[in-house]
């Protein structure tokens, strides 16, 4: 059976208890509580024997992937409780223009021993092409200014994705 190199994004389920709300728990082998810090521009990563399961639980970010050579950026935050699946073998990696540092959890899915250059970073083939991210950085402008933080955007240009390998569900 092999793995396909899709990345998903979904909806969370959740259902309410009292003044609470309940989150689906996703399946793993692993749970890394993750922090992206602000104004991060990270390297890319690709593991070989891993499927990460990440979803914000406080702040925003963007989710870099790239696939058959195009880069898709897939924009995450606590706003919209989602959990994107990036199977093995996918490129990615990590931006966070904003004053508020990030944090998220990764269920891991184990298909094997984790390999030696999981971790090491990959050089960005071609520069990053923020113009589709406008839309979602301005939102995310006065959603942290209404918190009281300054949230002037670390990179020039940011509105939508279009990689026909990532998958919204």
């Amino acid at each position: 059976m092999s793995l396909k190199k899709q990345v998903s994004v979904r909806s969370l389920d959740s259902i309410q208890g009292g003044m609470a709300e309940f989150y689906t728990p996703q399946i793993s082998d692993e749970t890394m509580l993750v922090k992206v810090p602000a104004g991060t521009n990270d390297d890319l990563f690709v593991h070989k024997f891993q499927t990460d399961q990440l979803f914000v639980v406080k702040g925003s970010f963007i989710l870099v992937v790239l696939l058959n050579k195009k880069y898709g950026y897939i924009p995450l935050s606590d706003d919209f409780p989602q959990v994107v699946t990036i199977p093995p073998g996918v490129v990615h990696g990590a931006i966070n223009p904003f004053a508020e540092d990030c944090l998220l959890v990764n269920a891991v899915l184990r298909h094997g021993k984790p390999h030696h250059k999981d971790y090491q970073p990959l050089p960005k083939p071609f520069p990053y092409d923020f113009s589709p991210l406008n839309g979602f950085l301005i939102s995310r402008k006065g959603a942290l200014e209404a918190k009281g933080f300054s949230a002037s955007s670390r990179l020039n240009g940011f509105s939508g994705f279009d990689n026909p390998e990532i998958r919204l569900r």
